[in-house]
């Protein structure tokens, strides 16, 4: 190619150039030829320079072919690493395009090349991205199968390679068919990672019988920890008991409230014997709910409690705020003799207190009723607050959640159960020694725990896959890092991403992540 003339109109480089008369091969026959049929001017974008866009007028030729068997008779010469087929960006500006579409999308793509002077609008950005060829992928030795929320209960399939950490497919739906069809159709799947789900279960087993099936570990202990916060929750009378007794002080107004007669604590006693009336007769909840015109979680928190005082709202304990290490002093200045709230503001602030006058007047408040000042309770710890205890390992809990889990277990044995055997299969996970795992599924049927014998039946039913997730090193942990970026990604599109566009940004991402880390 020769340049010709180079010059600047409206704020645009202008660029008029032409190819040189060279052979050039045929790109059906590959016969050179040099006979020259017409010329024409093509007009490329190029990418910006100083600020500026960048136009080329290329005169290019079209040329014969004589080759008697190629049924191409003329055809346009192409200038490498300049022009292509069809295409009016030169091959580095195209490349900008596509690349601003894969990490940006459409608006922020259109807004990126905006500023680099190649206006484009946001559908043009994902047009250009839309025809992008995914690379093509090798069938993985080791496959790894996750599902994925795609909006509300809408859920998505992602397909992950564990030995080169790429997502391979991905589609909308988690249903067995597709995941064997896919399978079926990519032979040589030697290991499935996989969460407990019954459905990919299947999946595998009718696309890749062969394959060995690995449920996952880190899905194992969610499982377990989400069991555990349900016998927590089944034992919630019991988690005040995580409190250290406080020391005996005068009733406070929340205490008094809730011995009190009060519209709200009448309105549970209503409900709770409406759903006790109900919920003999063996009907569903959703059947509960719709006879007695609630919602179906409100009859579900009455049938599972024992008493109609859990269901009441109690109001929670205050929290310490920057005020609690000054009531002492307030207290004292009051029986002083000093009720002023701004004289006893301007005291503590000269012993350091940063607050506002406001706080210090709402505390000695209830001294103006003959009340004690409301000081700060600790909270009963919530189910998920124990669950994480007991699911923590002992060397990593802090001093006071020790503490506070050491209490409740002394005081509930159903929660000490529930302990020992979640310690009890950490121990298996840590030492890849699934040995004591029958014996550990009977002790988990033999709890007496209603969601601890529920999740010894699903182990029990899929144990093959539970033992190969205790013993081998195969997991799922790439299918959730992968997980994880594709939530970014449709964030980055506003959760408006169709399964086409996310599809195309997941796996094209992933791979230019791996070639420009």
């Amino acid at each position: 190619m020769r340049v010709e003339r180079v010059w600047s109109s409206d704020g645009v480089v202008r660029i008029a150039a032409r190819t040189r008369e060279l052979r050039v091969a045929c790109p059906d026959c590959g016969r050179g030829s040099e006979r020259v049929h017409s010329r024409y001017v093509r007009t490329l974008a190029d990418v910006a320079a100083g600020g500026r866009p960048v136009l080329v007028s290329l005169t290019v030729r079209r040329l014969f072919c004589d080759a008697p068997s190629c049924g191409r008779r003329t055809f346009a010469e192409q200038v490498e690493g300049v022009t292509v087929r069809y295409q009016r960006r030169s091959p580095l500006l195209q490349q900008l395009v596509e690349m601003a579409g894969v990490i940006l999308a459409g608006r922020g793509g259109a807004r990126l090349l905006r500023i680099m002077k190649t206006p484009l609008s946001r559908t043009s950005v994902l047009f250009q991205l839309m025809r992008m060829r995914l690379p093509s992928a090798a069938t993985p030795r080791v496959l790894g199968v996750d599902d994925f929320a795609l909006y509300a209960d809408v859920y998505g399939t992602l397909l992950v390679d564990a030995d080169t950490r790429l997502p391979i497919e991905l589609w909308a739906g988690r249903d067995a068919e597709q995941l064997a069809a896919w399978l079926r159709t990519h032979p040589g799947v030697e290991v499935a990672c996989r969460d407990g789900s019954l459905v990919y279960r299947q999946g595998i087993t009718d696309g890749a019988p062969d394959a060995v099936q690995v449920s996952d570990r880190f899905h194992l202990w969610q499982g377990l920890s989400k069991r555990v916060g349900d016998v927590a929750a089944a034992h919630r009378g019991c988690l005040p008991a995580a409190v250290p007794d406080p020391e005996p002080t005068p009733p406070s107004p929340t205490d008094r409230s809730e011995t009190a007669d009060t519209p709200a604590r009448r309105h549970a006693k209503r409900l709770f014997e409406a759903v006790r009336e109900v919920s003999g007769s063996g009907r569903s909840l959703s059947a509960m709910a719709r006879e007695l015109g609630l919602n179906r979680r409100t009859v579900a928190k009455y049938a599972r409690a024992a008493c109609w005082q859990e269901c009441v709202r109690r109001l929670p304990p205050r929290r310490s705020t920057s005020l609690d290490p000054y009531l002492e002093y307030l207290r004292e200045r009051w029986e002083e003799g000093e009720h002023a709230a701004t004289v006893l503001h301007q005291e503590i602030v000269a012993k350091g207190y940063l607050g506002h006058y406001q706080r210090v007047k709402m505390a000695i408040a209830p001294l103006r009723r003959g009340l004690p000042i409301d000081t700060p309770r600790e909270r009963p710890p919530s189910p998920r607050q124990v669950a994480r205890w007991i699911t923590t390992a002992p060397t990593r809990r802090g001093l006071r959640a020790t503490e506070a889990l050491r209490r409740l277990l002394a005081h509930c044995p159903e929660l000490d159960r529930a302990h020992n055997l979640v310690r009890q299969f950490a121990a298996m996970l840590d030492a890849r020694d699934a040995a004591p795992l029958p014996g550990w599924i009977e002790q988990l049927e033999a709890s007496r725990l209603p969601a601890l014998a529920s999740l010894a039946r699903a182990l029990r039913e899929d144990q093959l896959a539970v033992v190969q997730g205790i013993t081998t090193p195969f997991n799922s942990g790439v299918n959730e890092g992968r997980i994880t970026d594709l939530k970014l990604q449709k964030r980055i599109t506003a959760g408006r991403a169709g399964v086409p566009l996310l599809r195309q940004r997941v796996i094209l991402m992933a791979h230019l992540r791996r070639r420009y880390p």
